[in-house]
């Protein structure tokens, strides 16, 4: 080939090749997915802004764990509700399927039974059938199938397949046997029920300690996983152990697990049980995600203490009820809320007990119940001095070594005081409480959106 030949066939190459390109040799940046924010099912979208936190009245217990600063936040999703009953009881049920699929398999995997029996073997892992399985998944199971906690991490489960909880339906005894030991045992039921054994239903998840990282560069990332295992199902006892000498046995037997009350907020859960639904409703939604092909979204948490009472003043600035205030009737004589009015009178304002989440009018944000009804676990620990020290933008105080959470709100037994906005009360992260819910957040992905944002 002589030099014309091969100049020509370099210039053509060149030229293909920056055709193929399509960018001119210019800086124009890596082309990913296009983002849409996509607002989740149920929450409603809280413009970020300046406000001023703390107690604007007169504190009149003389707490003074709340001196009035400006601050501002990001914008965020929050539920319009309280988590219910109901979508508590998607996790609860999720985890019980999941803890019922995996047993199901190992004993299907022990015996040796494959799908196409009819039996067990229908819930074997997906790697039992080779043909089910892509290059990814041959691959780890190959490299890592055995390792881990468990040895089983690493298997995929059969979802596709309905779980049988009707004794009559049972495929084979192998079936029986593994769903025999998440109940009690037989000499535990009474009127002829058996129940789960609730203590064998747990959630495990893993997170990094960000803050642990960033103070020590030297940590490898092993140093600051941490993985957490959290029981799942609510502390219906509660209903009984936070009243004594108090005749609250039927909402002990009924509350969380009858239809009636699907609507109502899920109580007698813990600050650690509240981070762990987080985490899961932040999997489940991801694994949809997924399958669609679609861009993760951020994990739902808890609110901070700074975003729970930026959301609940619905852009009021000073009020002392998420409705504004000072009266907590409105002008037709009615409570704006569900707490304890009139020196103990717990039917004046309508309701006993909780009511269902979405009652009362919402503020402005469109959130329902942010004073009253129940109390809400936020993400912050208390400390009566942590308004002086904390950041003026994004402001969060959660030392893990602190147990006391913060709740706020106030609900259905607490008088009107817990009920204004800028009100700061705690429970220890492991209480399961008659009285406190929580609701999620999550951080919003676009422009940025802000309430009080100077226009021209």
């Amino acid at each position: 080939m002589n030099f014309k030949k091969f100049a020509l066939l370099t210039a053509v190459l060149a030229l293909l090749v920056g055709c193929n390109s399509g960018d001119r040799g210019q800086l124009v940046g890596v082309k990913g997915k296009k983002w849409h924010p996509e607002k989740p099912y149920g929450m409603t979208l809280v413009p970020g802004g300046a406000f001023i936190m703390g107690k604007s009245d007169d504190d009149l217990p003389g707490v003074q764990d709340a001196p009035t600063k400006t601050v501002t936040v990001r914008a965020f999703y929050m539920d319009e509700t309280e988590i219910t009953n109901s979508e508590y009881r998607q996790f609860v049920e999720w985890v019980r399927d999941s803890t019922l699929r995996l047993k199901l398999a190992i004993l299907a995997d022990d015996i040796g039974e494959t799908p196409g029996n009819g039996g067990i073997g229908e819930f074997a892992f997906m790697d039992a059938d080779p043909a089910n399985m892509t290059v990814y998944e041959q691959y780890m199971y190959d490299n890592y199938a055995g390792l881990g906690p468990t040895g089983y991490e690493s298997r995929k489960l059969n979802r596709d397949i309905q779980l049988v909880f009707d004794t009559a339906d049972y495929p084979d005894e192998y079936y029986a046997e593994v769903m025999d030991t998440m109940y009690l045992p037989i000499e535990e039921s009474y009127n002829g029920q058996r129940t789960w054994d609730v203590d064998k239903f747990k959630f495990q998840y893993t997170y990094m300690d960000i803050k642990k990282a960033v103070k020590d560069r030297s940590l490898k990332r092993s140093d600051v996983l941490v993985t957490e295992e959290v029981k799942v199902y609510p502390d219906t006892t509660a209903w009984i152990r936070d009243f004594s000498y108090s005749y609250n046995e039927p909402m002990h037997n009924d509350y969380f697990w009858h239809d009636a009350y699907s609507n109502y907020p899920v109580v007698g859960v813990s600050w650690k049980q509240a981070n762990a639904f987080c985490q899961w409703r932040t999997l489940y939604h991801n694994a949809d995600r997924k399958k669609r092909g679609k861009h993760n979204v951020n994990t739902y948490r808890l609110p901070s203490e700074a975003e729970w009472e930026y959301a609940a003043r619905g852009g009021l600035q000073g009020a002392t009820f998420p409705w504004g205030g000072p009266y907590i009737k409105n002008d037709r004589g009615c409570f704006m809320a569900n707490f304890k009015p009139l020196r103990g009178d717990y039917a004046a304002d309508a309701a006993l007990y909780t009511v269902e989440a979405d009652s009362y009018e919402p503020n402005d944000f469109n959130l329902y119940n942010m004073a009253g009804n129940v109390s809400e676990w936020v993400q912050g620990s208390y400390d009566a001095a942590s308004y002086e020290y904390m950041a003026t933008f994004n402001p969060t105080v959660n030392d893990p070594d602190n147990e006391r959470k913060v709740v706020r709100g106030g609900s259905w037994k607490d008088v009107a005081y817990f009920l204004q906005v800028s009100s700061r009360d705690y429970e220890y992260a492991d209480s399961a409480r008659s009285y406190i819910g929580f609701r999620t957040v999550q951080d919003y992905l676009g422009t940025e959106v802000t309430k009080n944002a100077a226009t021209n």
